[in-house]
């Protein structure tokens, strides 16, 4: 069975620098740097007790719909597991219904999302040494 542990939130907003400068100004959160995502967005992170907290401006294609206030605010969450294969075999025979299927998004890191039953997005996170 694999193993799964709490990674990230990832928040929506129309200015993710000044989101994360929050975190940091408030909380002390550390940057964990920013990248461009293949769609031209800029994703931000700052970590904060081992876990991170990423924002990035808004899809013009949601993986679900938004429904939050002028479409900001929490996206998802991050399960991190230890065999990504594993784990969406064996939660799609629970019945999970995944919206994104495992996608490499770099050499290190895959990922998939499915939804709860309340329609929550949750990602799950496979990353190699």
């Amino acid at each position: 069975m694999p193993k799964y542990w709490f990674d990230h939130v990832h928040l929506i907003s129309p200015d993710p620098v000044k989101t994360v400068a929050f975190y940091e100004k408030a909380f002390g959160a550390k940057d964990e740097g920013t990248l461009e995502l293949a769609d031209g967005r800029i994703l931000t992170s700052v970590g904060l007790d081992g876990m991170s907290i990423k924002a990035t401006s808004p899809k013009d294609v949601p993986l679900v719909p938004n429904t939050l206030p002028g479409g900001c605010g929490l996206e998802h969450f991050g399960l991190l597991t230890d065999n990504l294969e594993a784990a969406v075999a064996e939660l799609k025979v629970k019945g999970l219904r995944f919206v994104k299927e495992i996608t490499e998004i770099n050499p290190k890191t895959r990922i998939a999302f499915f939804l709860s039953p309340e329609d929550i997005l949750v990602e799950l996170v496979e990353r190699s040494d």
